[in-house]
């Protein structure tokens, strides 16, 4: 590896082929190389001379299966020298086409990890820059890549012109940091090894672990209870969403209970929720009339929640809404939608169609410390999506099923119950379908019959519907495979 690092860190112009040559063969080896002696098998090196004139040089690691010479397809790690800078490196679909491995590139795994590894590497050598940039789809080799990419890596401009369509991965190394070209070498060489079914040596497997969480943490984002109550402050109207089994709810009653001391209300939207019932409006009462009841004003939760926040303007109040999407939104707001702007400082003022007495009357405001959190389930597609004029008033966070959570609390059984579906889910989800993968919830017991139990009765059940409502049609043939391996337990 360390030849390698040599060669992109400091280009040699001269016997371009033989030292790649060289670093490549280094890779490969018990003595001295990363992957074992048959991952050698799996690649063959590309490395022409370099070109003259306005020729693009290159190294490429591509399937055997390719010719000697001319176009080649598949996929492939390309190293691309250019004078007065580091070489490119990245991932690159072969202007040949997708074959022979068309079942690695259409995977929206090996998509959703080439991303996360690029994710990864800009959070931490970027500093607010892009060092690294993925496509969302590399098979889209039809796409060229977007024009602010092109700038920003400006030294390489003579490259996008010639595989800017096929370039799907790519990571722009620093002159002064070779620790972040090795990480990223790694990174993308073992997710290519990996997709061949090779592995890194023993004495490598810490590094590359640690390279793979690192990455792994951007597909499913830690989201601290820190975050959640500073976007409260700030931003007044959050909405928690995530998979079945994340701890919206029980996250957003524990605020409730310990942040805001219990100064708050709880209650749950459903299909049948009305503006009548959230903001107001009028509701019939006894009265000794002709009819026997009449109609007056009746608060709905959200003036209800005014007026207890106006009590003490200087104590935070929490009105939290579990299932906040299973209502009509935009119908169930009315009006009242014109007040969710977190910057207005309570200035904005709706008129209403009814007067609701002191302190409300007939017009209303929403309070500086009134805050509001909303949860909603992102498996849930039966329910109203959200329109874009909501999301603009909405702080949203994701929750995602933790694994360190699961590796802390769970017996083995459940740790492995977790992580088995979670690689079925990464590599052949789709990004919306990824909202599905079943939270840490589902994975928690501690004890191995309990827990064998708890996977038949509540995670087979969930796995059932996903299949009969055909969430999963695209994978349906992996997550059956993993239901029978819960009913042998």
């Amino acid at each position: 590896m360390k030849k390698l690092i040599e060669i992109i860190q400091s280009p040699p112009l001269n016997d371009w082929t033989d030292n790649n040559e060289k670093a490549f063969d280094e890779l490969f080896g018990a003595q001295d190389g990363r992957y074992p002696s048959g991952a050698k098998k799996s690649v063959k090196l590309r490395a022409p001379k370099m070109s003259t004139g306005d020729g693009v040089s290159f190294a490429a690691y591509i399937h055997p299966a390719n010719p000697d010479s001319g176009a080649y397809g598949g996929t492939s790690f390309v190293i691309f020298p250019v004078e007065g800078a580091p070489c490119l490196i990245g991932l690159v679909v072969g202007t040949q086409g997708l074959s022979p491995d068309e079942n690695i590139l259409s995977r929206p795994g090996h998509a959703r990890k080439t991303a996360a590894i690029c994710h990864w590497l800009n959070k931490e050598y970027g500093k607010g820059k892009l060092v690294a940039w993925a496509k969302q789809d590399p098979t889209r080799v039809d796409l060229d890549m977007p024009d602010h990419v092109k700038r920003t890596f400006s030294a390489y401009q003579a490259v996008f012109a010639r595989y800017g369509k096929v370039l799907y991965g790519l990571f722009c190394p620093m002159a002064d940091h070779p620790d972040a070209t090795r990480h990223a070498v790694c990174a993308f060489l073992d997710l290519m090894f990996q997709e061949r079914g090779f592995m890194p040596l023993s004495r490598h497997e810490k590094e590359a672990e640690q390279i793979r969480s690192k990455y792994f943490e951007s597909m499913l984002p830690a989201t601290s209870r820190t975050e959640i109550e500073t976007n409260l402050e700030n931003r007044r109207y959050v909405i928690l969403e995530g998979p079945p089994g994340t701890g919206k709810t029980m996250l957003a009653l524990e605020l409730l209970e310990q942040r805001y001391q219990g100064n708050g209300k709880s209650i749950q939207f459903h299909p049948n929720t009305t503006y009548e019932n959230f903001v107001g409006g009028l509701s019939p009462t006894e009265s000794n009339g002709g009819l026997g009841f009449s109609f007056k004003p009746k608060r709905g939760y959200l003036i209800e929640a005014v007026v207890e926040a106006l009590k003490n303007p200087q104590r935070p109040y929490l009105l939290h809404i579990d299932e906040i999407n299973r209502a009509d939104l935009a119908k169930v707001l009315g009006e009242a939608i014109f007040l969710f702007e977190s910057q207005d400082n309570g200035r904005r003022e709706v008129s209403l169609a009814n007067d609701f007495n002191e302190p409300i009357g007939s017009k209303l405001k929403l309070p500086v410390n009134l805050h509001i959190l909303g949860t909603m389930n992102s498996s849930d597609r039966s329910i109203a999506i959200l329109d874009i004029a909501i999301r603009r008033r909405f702080a949203f966070i994701k929750l995602w099923p933790q694994t360190a959570v699961v590796q802390k609390l769970a017996c083995p059984l459940m740790q492995q119950a977790f992580q088995d579906l979670l690689s079925i889910f990464i590599e052949f989800a789709s990004e919306d379908t990824m909202n599905l993968m079943p939270g840490h919830a589902y994975f928690l017991e501690a004890d191995n019959t309990r827990a064998i139990q708890s996977l038949q009765t509540n995670l087979y059940p969930l796995l059932e519907e996903y299949l009969a409502q055909g969430y999963v049609s695209g994978f349906s043939e992996q997550i059956l495979a993993y239901m029978q391996w819960l009913k042998s337990l």
